[in-house]
């Protein structure tokens, strides 16, 4: 069982240093590198870097931003996703998801939090670049994950596809909630693990008019709520 990751940046100035150590640390694992620069969409991006891994089906898949930083040591983070992906019935793995996926489709909804549905961690830093931990709640299933970092095995990338639904204007947004939520409704069961995953954006993607329309346009084709 190998292990790839393919990491989608805008453009080749954009690489920074994050991105480079974010490299240094994968090839330290022993994890094949595809680096996808100057996609026009994420969905494009991570379709033919995918072409491009012609493995075994068990093979395991890492799709994640480039902005992150990976503190496990590098054989707790391989040996964490391969148990995590043995069994047969696993979708997506990752740090962050949700139980119960709304009628506003928003899995990191303040409610839930507070209701304690949604699951994992992740490291955030501030404008000022502290850093704070941002906790939802323990690992384990879950019906959505947020697409910072994702991995799944070959066979079931396959089964499900990384095409952009006709019904998506946007070419960056939702892809996450597609393709998780896409599992759980074939019969997958999604997990969030134990991870150290610093992510050095805030994420606030919900400013831009695309993540909205593509939004939109999920609730309107998904019989909401989605729930564990």
């Amino acid at each position: 069982m190998k292990l790839h990751a393919i990491i989608c940046t805008r453009s080749r100035e954009g690489i920074t240093s994050v991105t480079n150590n974010l490299i240094s640390y994968l090839v330290e694992c022993d994890i094949n590198i595809l680096l996808a620069i100057d996609s026009p969409s994420i969905f494009t991006a991570y379709n033919k870097a995918f072409e491009k891994i012609n493995e075994n089906p068990e093979d395991i898949v890492i799709f994640c931003h480039d902005d992150i930083e990976i503190r496990d040591k590098p054989i707790d983070f391989v040996q964490n996703l391969k148990n995590s992906l043995q069994n047969e019935g696993t979708g997506f793995v990752g740090p962050a998801g949700t139980t119960n996926l709304g009628h506003d489709a928003i899995w990191w909804e303040q409610q839930g939090w507070q209701q304690g549905l949604h699951k994992g961690k992740v490291t955030h830093l501030d404008p000022q670049g502290k850093e704070y931990l941002t906790f939802y709640g323990e690992p384990g299933d879950v019906v959505v994950l947020d697409g910072v970092f994702l991995a799944a095995q070959v066979k079931t990338i396959e089964k499900l596809g990384l095409d952009k639904p006709e019904y998506f204007e946007g070419e960056w947004d939702f892809y996450d909630i597609h393709y998780t939520s896409k599992a759980f409704l074939e019969g997958y069961t999604n997990k969030i693990l134990d991870m150290d995953i610093v992510h050095h954006s805030r994420g606030e993607l919900v400013g831009r008019d695309s993540w909205h329309k593509n939004r939109e346009a999920f609730i309107s084709k998904t019989k909401l709520p989605l729930v564990l």
